[in-house]
């Protein structure tokens, strides 16, 4: 049992600045000696904005819509995870290295912690970023359920938490914008999860033609249908249930809770939801990205 208590809500630590679970902190160092290929593919996100989503979606296209091959591993294996480090399970720089070409790769950092490599081989990135309301509701869920985290406590003092940027990965605020002025000088598709939410096939031939690859209309839909919410919240290949427990609980809260665009409404009271507007709007002056909250 004495595992459990080590792995159990260690604090933050906070590296260039940034706050971490403390076991991705530790996976940053031997994260340097990583070399990218030109022709990795990156998923990049702030956290719960769609990530295993895409994973999945980019998983399909590379496998030609076959979701027997989409079956062979979890989706933690099949993507690599960069900065993943949890006690007892392998780290996404150990997976990494058994991952034959062509490679996808996932991760969260902001781009101070990004390896360099990835940025001087111009590996082309796919980005979704979630509207922050939505993505602040089910940060909470995932920090109650995902022990590496420190405990979330009330959903007020979380939400003031991540309205500082005090939570791990920092200000989601910083992240979407960065990432989105990194598009304009590096090979970028900047997706959003309510597009995805909205027109699931749309999205999807963005994506292949940005990856420079083309599917049968069937083969799309296909694709579409596998990867809706329903179908991946059951995939035990997807829904992260092969984590163990003492990690992941999913009697907490489940890892795909909801899937939806403007579940915050359910949770915000409407104090709260005044007062992140008015910080929303002081955060995101003068940046040309819209959101939106709902679909």
């Amino acid at each position: 049992m004495e595992q459990v208590q080590d792995t159990s809500r260690p604090p933050l630590e906070y590296v260039k600045g940034v706050p971490l679970i403390k076991y991705f902190a530790e996976a940053l160092g031997p994260l340097q000696s990583f070399h990218a290929w030109p022709d990795d593919l990156l998923i990049s996100t702030y956290p719960k904005s769609g990530t295993t989503w895409v994973s999945e979606v980019l998983d399909m296209i590379y496998q030609g819509g076959d979701v027997e091959k989409c079956r062979r591993a979890p989706v933690i294996i099949r993507v690599p995870f960069l900065e993943f480090k949890v006690p007892g399970l392998p780290s996404g720089f150990e997976v990494l290295r058994d991952t034959p070409a062509p490679r996808l790769l996932k991760t969260h950092l902001p781009l101070s912690l990004l390896p360099q490599t990835l940025l001087d081989q111009k590996v082309k990135v796919v980005y979704v970023a979630r509207n922050a309301k939505d993505v602040a509701v089910s940060y909470y869920h995932f920090y109650r359920m995902a022990k590496v985290h420190p405990d979330p406590g009330t959903w007020d003092s979380f939400l003031e938490k991540f309205m500082a940027g005090e939570v791990s990965y920092g200000s989601w605020y910083q992240h979407v914008q960065e990432w989105w002025e990194l598009s304009h000088t590096h090979p970028v598709l900047y997706l959003f999860y309510e597009d995805m939410k909205e027109n699931p096939k749309r999205e999807i031939k963005k994506i292949l033609e940005f990856v420079g690859r083309s599917l049968p209309e069937e083969t799309v839909d296909h694709i579409a249908q596998h990867t809706s919410f329903k179908e991946m919240k059951k995939n035990p290949m997807a829904n992260y249930s092969t984590i163990p427990p003492d990690i992941m609980d999913h009697n907490v809260s489940a890892f795909m809770r909801k899937g939806v665009a403007g579940d915050w409404k359910t949770t915000f009271t409407v104090a709260q939801n005044e007062r992140f507007d008015t910080d929303y709007a002081e955060k995101m002056a003068g940046c040309n990205l819209s959101f939106r909250s709902e679909v």
